[in-house]
């Protein structure tokens, strides 16, 4: 066996024996992370905008930031306790944004329910297989929010949206979401969904509705990042990423 032969076995048997240490924990390794896809992916389609919807305390700005996006990030989030997290980990950066609110189908108020891991609050009611799937979700209280709309957002914050990317992660309120953009979802580079195979939250639009939807408005099915899954292995929910065809260089 030649010298590279054995560093190349060497490197696998290490990367197994961590793999398998981290697996006890739930965890793994992964090259080329989802985060560093995505910003690959916004800088080719020349995407220098992100609207961040149900942003929870600012997971997914903080990941384009550490993957290296420097555009702008709206990023808004209903619940005030998340809200205050959120704030403060966005208030050094000058292109990062917060705003403390819902987003729907209209502007008017709502009612919130509180799971006790943040993330997983919803407008809509839970269903038993996402209290079984994640029992951290379960609901432990209620709060009153405010609901604007993405077409006031984009107007209000003066967002040129043929050159930004509409994320929406509302636990299973995304169809209420995507009502409220209205005909800018002709015009947006692109779109971020949040997408259950199954219903989690009463009366969601499940994955072929939502793709469908999605790619009525002229968006192509771009990457999948896997979401969370049952304790039979079945995944319930993924992220898709729509992005708009690239036009070819004119000759």
């Amino acid at each position: 066996m030649n010298e590279q032969s054995l560093r190349q076995r060497l490197r696998e048997a290490t990367k197994l024996q961590l793999r398998s240490r981290l697996g006890r924990f739930g965890l793994d390794l992964g090259r080329d992370p989802y985060a560093n896809r995505l910003v690959r992916a916004l800088t080719a389609h020349d995407i220098d905008c992100v609207l961040d919807i149900g942003a929870n305390v600012g997971q997914y700005g903080g990941l384009l930031r550490a993957a290296g996006f420097t555009g702008r990030i709206v990023s808004v989030e209903p619940l005030s306790s998340a809200f205050e997290v959120l704030a403060r980990r966005a208030a050094r950066d000058p292109k990062w944004l917060t705003l403390n609110t819902g987003v729907g189908a209209e502007v008017g108020r709502a009612s919130m329910n509180v799971s006790a891991n943040s993330y997983s609050s919803s407008v809509l009611e839970m269903r038993s297989t996402h209290l079984a799937a994640a029992p951290d979700s379960v609901v432990i209280d209620t709060e009153q929010i405010p609901l604007t709309t993405v077409a006031d957002l984009v107007a209000a914050q003066e967002i040129g949206v043929s050159r930004c990317l509409l994320k929406v992660d509302t636990q299973g309120y995304e169809s209420e979401v995507l009502a409220g953009a209205g005909d800018l979802l002709d015009v947006f580079g692109g779109v971020q969904l949040e997408l259950s195979f199954v219903e989690l939250y009463a009366g969601q639009e499940l994955f072929d509705t939502l793709v469908e939807r999605v790619r009525g408005h002229g968006l192509v099915l771009w990457a999948f990042e896997p979401g969370f899954s049952d304790q039979d292995g079945r995944m319930l929910q993924c992220d898709g990423l729509f992005l708009r065809e690239r036009r070819a260089p004119a000759r």
